[in-house]
């Protein structure tokens, strides 16, 4: 009954969130109003088939991971989201692990930026939303690559340009900034997971771990290598919400130089693949 009750809410969720509110192209026939199963996929980063056969009642325990993307393709409410994790089975996270959840009033912020690279991380430096211009400028990233840290470290790297220092340095800002985010979350298994894989595979991490550095990753400016639109030298501010730990990484141009001007035509031309 619990997991018909979950299809059912669904589908009623689904049905109720109107593609251009998340982003999504409008034009064309729609049967209905809402969204397309693989409209929802493609927003929470889950298989058709799996959301189907949730709907259908034929999928049973998603993971907590699962559920909270879901919640947050559907632009569920507090009380919105709690529904969900109890149609699901789950127990709400608690303040003892790093939330996943991105509040309304950050959803509306990036709504109204959508002319500006926008990303929104957890505390942990994984990315749980980016704006079209976003991964337009910086490219798409899956799986692990997610992962900010893991990315640098383990990754096959970014379109940031870097000197061996910089690079040096950005490591070492993000490992002093998970050993931060480790001190507040001491219960969180993912991020234990995290970090000891990150300290298996990478003996720099490990080192850098085993030093003891703590700190956070600050805002800087950065020079992206764009393969279509040549290089972009940007402010890259990262804002933190307060009461959810929640990082906002938000890329600028000063205006009136090439830089903006390469931000605009990429505003037009680089999103275009990911909204046809």
């Amino acid at each position: 009954m619990a997991t018909t009750e979950l299809g059912a809410a669904l589908r009623r969720w689904r049905d109720q969130v109107s593609p251009g509110t998340v982003g999504l192209p409008v034009g064309g026939h729609r049967r209905a109003a809402g969204l397309r199963r693989e409209e929802l996929a493609q927003l929470a980063g889950i298989s058709v088939d799996y959301i189907t056969r949730l709907e259908q009642g034929r999928a049973t325990n998603p993971s907590a991971q699962v559920v909270e993307a879901l919640a947050r393709a559907l632009r569920l409410s507090t009380g919105g989201r709690a529904h969900l994790f109890q149609l699901a089975g789950l127990v709400l996270p608690g303040p003892d692990t790093v939330s996943a959840y991105i509040t309304p009033s950050v959803r509306r912020m990036m709504d109204r930026l959508a002319g500006t690279p926008v990303a929104v991380f957890d505390a942990a430096w994984t990315q749980l939303l980016a704006n079209p211009l976003y991964t337009a400028l910086l490219g798409e990233w899956h799986g692990n690559d997610l992962n900010a840290v893991w990315r640098n470290f383990l990754g096959a790297g970014t379109r940031v340009r870097h000197t061996p220092e910089s690079l040096g340095a950005l490591r070492t800002a993000q490992v002093a900034d998970l050993r931060s985010t480790a001190s507040r979350y001491p219960a969180d298994q993912r991020l234990q997971h995290l970090v000891s894989e990150l300290r298996a595979a990478s003996a720099e991490f490990d080192a850098l771990w085993e030093s003891g550095v703590v700190g956070r990753h600050q805002s800087a400016r950065k020079t992206v290598d764009h393969p279509h639109v040549g290089a972009l030298t940007l402010d890259c501010d990262v804002l933190g919400v307060a009461g959810n730990d929640l990082r906002i990484m938000v890329y600028t141009a000063e205006p009136g130089t090439q830089d903006a001007e390469r931000l605009a035509l990429l505003a037009v031309v680089g999103t275009q693949s990911l909204t046809g």
